[in-house]
């Protein structure tokens, strides 16, 4: 007879929505950095189309369109703003193979493998960081699917115009009629979330692949209305030529980098479920260059169609959905792109702070009570006012960026240039003074401190806007960060022994 008295199915807390017993708990871990939702996986079963549709929605959302379309007002043409999107891809996927390692070889979630690097207990700084971010995400990635259901609403019930008007019905930036959309969709991506990770994964296989079937048809719709002559590359907005060009296009790159920062950062949150890391690489390479280099072409044609059939320029798809004469067109157009936008809130902004939320507490908080965390918090900073024009986008990329910047720059200089990718999974979850990853109290100073300074650095010319040059350094914020982080984690690294007191040399012999 199997022995129940060392594990109770009422004690264990579900591993991300998988199965119990999804995670495997050793005798030695201790409670206070355990829980079955962030120890190592037992079984790893994501395939490269799962991590190729991951991406899918990721980058096939409302934000992202958004996003890309915004970068037409820093004064670029369409093969400009194209060429950016793709070389900022192609950064972001070389990042997350590297991210993707450390949590794909040891099968756990991002803010555990911080552990290494920032200790047992200071990987807390980094999961805080992070979450909160993923909470800022989350509400903006909200607030967009609620303005795209908002043009469904209208078009059914035009009566409600008013309700949309925010200064006859506003509170706090947003009409009534936001908001109800908004609590609409909040409740339903809880819904899905508390489902589990399986749900989730089905949900978004199914959404990226939805969302190119309707940006196909709106781009063949404008095409059919305007004519494949009326196509062109050299919007009329255009201010920069040649050389010139060169560096509002990197500036644009940096803001594609910083757009994904989040979820590159976290990436091992995913990555830990792939069953090998060449079946990770193919998937970020489906969904990352590959994939992007179709939607940019897709964002940049139907952007420049909109000016010769409605006259002016629009970068908001759900905005040149709604100008389509037909209702249905409407209604199904806004319908995807509300969905498609649920994924990617899912996947990018509640998965990260429900794992980062429950290492600060594995005992009080489990996966499901860490993302509802970030729901609630998503409110609270009423995330309308942080995404509603270019120049708001921009700050609030470059102030993401200089946050995120220095631990991708910190976890990436411990795991490959101090450990050389060799990790002790169990002293992860040990709180022995003894213990690999303990330091000092818990807490390694050098990551800390270069984790502060790349920070504060990073967000000086996103703050000093007037300063000489520093609008356009802050586009860098994240580039900024991340080497600031990776440098000074590297310097302190050798001044405080970091590898000797982690016993690194112990476990690349054993």
């Amino acid at each position: 007879m199997a022995d129940i008295t060392t594990s109770k199915p009422e004690d264990l807390v579900e591993a991300a929505g998988m199965p119990v017993g999804s995670g495997v708990i050793k005798p030695s871990y201790d409670p206070r950095l355990t829980n079955e939702d962030l120890a190592p996986l037992r079984k790893q079963h994501w395939g490269s189309y799962n991590i190729f549709a991951f991406w899918m929605s990721d980058v096939h959302s409302v934000g992202g369109y958004v996003t890309a379309g915004s970068l037409f007002a820093l004064g670029l043409s369409s093969w400009q703003v194209l060429v950016s999107l793709v070389v900022g891809i192609t950064i972001v996927y070389f990042f997350c193979n590297l991210v993707a390692k450390p949590s794909q070889v040891t099968g756990v979630p991002y803010p555990v493998i911080n552990r290494a690097a920032f200790g047992v207990l200071g990987a807390n700084v980094p999961a805080i960081i992070r979450g909160a971010i993923a909470v800022a995400w989350y509400g903006i990635q909200t607030y967009l699917a609620s303005a795209a259901l908002d043009i469904v609403v209208l078009k059914f019930w035009p009566g409600l115009a008013p309700y949309a008007d925010v200064d006859q019905y506003g509170f706090l930036g947003l009409p009534l009629l936001g908001w109800c959309t908004y609590a609409l969709l909040w409740v339903l991506q809880a819904a899905v979330f508390w489902t589990g990770m399986e749900t989730i994964r089905k949900f978004i296989d199914f959404c990226g692949p939805a969302v190119y079937v309707v940006m196909v048809l709106l781009c063949g719709y404008l095409i059919y209305k305007a004519g494949w002559s009326e196509i062109d590359l050299n919007l009329g907005d255009v201010k920069y030529h040649g050389w010139d060009a060169v560096p509002v296009m990197l500036g644009a790159i940096a803001l594609v980098v910083s757009y994904f920062s989040g979820p590159m950062l976290n990436f091992g949150d995913f990555s830990r479920y792939g069953r090998s890391f060449s079946a990770v690489k193919r998937g970020n390479l489906l969904g990352l260059p590959l994939n992007f280099l179709f939607f940019a072409i897709l964002v940049v044609v139907t952007a420049s169609l909109t000016l010769p059939v409605f006259g002016e320029l629009i970068t908001d798809p759900v905005e040149t959905v709604s100008r389509i004469d037909s209702t249905f067109a409407i209604a199904l157009g806004a319908l995807t792109f509300t969905i498609a936008t649920i994924g990617i809130n899912i996947v990018a902004n509640f998965i990260s702070p429900a794992f980062d939320f429950s290492n600060v507490s594995p005992q009080r908080i489990s996966w499901r009570a860490g993302g509802m965390i970030a729901a609630v918090g998503s409110v609270l900073l009423t995330p309308w006012n942080l995404y509603n024009n270019p120049d708001v986008i921009h700050y609030t990329l470059e102030t993401l960026g200089a946050f995120i910047g220095p631990l991708f720059g910190v976890l990436i200089a411990d795991y490959y240039l101090i450990r050389r990718q060799q990790i002790d999974v169990d002293a992860l979850f040990t709180m022995s003074p003894e213990g690999r990853y303990h330091y000092k109290k818990g807490y390694n100073p050098p990551a800390i401190i270069a984790t502060a300074v790349g920070a504060v650095i990073a967000m000086v010319p996103v703050l000093w806007t007037g300063g000489p040059g520093m609008r356009t350094t802050a586009q860098y914020s994240w580039f900024i960060g991340m080497g600031l982080g990776l440098v000074v984690y590297l310097l302190l690294a050798a001044r405080f022994r970091v590898a000797g007191t982690s016993g690194v040399d112990r476990v690349l012999e054993g």
